[in-house]
Parts: structure tokens; sequence; C-alpha cells
């Protein structure tokens, strides 16, 4: 039996727009730390605070770790936590599941409600 663990990749409005063109992620951030940088569930509410407050049109895509084959490594990052890292090409059409996130008053991207 395969196990599916969820593991998410946020994109701004700009960096799926790219994506969606191209077929797969190509952020500035990956591109300069050489991997693709994924959030596993505990993780993702955090990452969309730290680094995607106040933007709108904000894109969350699930993966499957598993299917995404040997390619995750998951490696210490902030506060000593392990992060999943693709060593890779994510392609969108790998997505199990996405959402546009909608925002709250203060403009900052919610979570839907099956991963809080």
């Amino acid at each position: 039996m395969m196990l599916d663990t969820p593991v998410y990749k946020i994109l701004s409005a700009q960096d799926d727009a790219r994506a969606r063109e191209h077929g797969h992620t190509d952020t500035d951030l990956d591109a300069r730390d050489g991997y693709v940088h994924l959030s596993s569930g505990d993780q993702v509410a955090e990452t969309l605070r730290l680094h995607y407050a106040g933007q709108h049109g904000v894109r969350l895509y699930e993966f499957s770790a598993e299917r995404l084959g040997g390619n995750v490594k998951w490696e210490e990052s902030r506060g000593g936590d392990l992060f999943p890292h693709l060593y890779g090409t994510l392609r969108l059409s790998d997505a199990q599941k996405q959402w546009t996130l909608e925002t709250d008053n203060d403009g900052n991207p919610v979570l839907p409600e099956e991963i809080r």
C-alpha cells in the first residue's frame, strides 16, 4: 500500500501565472536554493503567514510526497523543523488538489478548512 503524505506548494499570483504558462513551478527562490520549497500540512499556515501576508490571489497546490518520487528530501530548515524539498521539477499536472486562497479582513491568505 502506497502512502500519500500531502506536501504543499504555495505560489504568489505572479509565480502561479508563470507556472501555468510553463506547466511547472519556477520561482526565483527555488532557482536560487537549488530545490523546490514545499511545506507539510503542519507547516503551511506558518509559511503563508511569514511569506505571503497581504498578498491576494495566492495559489496552494497539494501533492503526494511519495508520488513525487525519491527526489523529495526532508531537510532541516526554519526552527529546526524538517521541511520537504523537491530536487527536480514540480509539474502542476501532478497536483492532487489546488486552491486559490481567500483572504481574511486584513488581506492575508486563509487555508482551506480541510487543511486547517
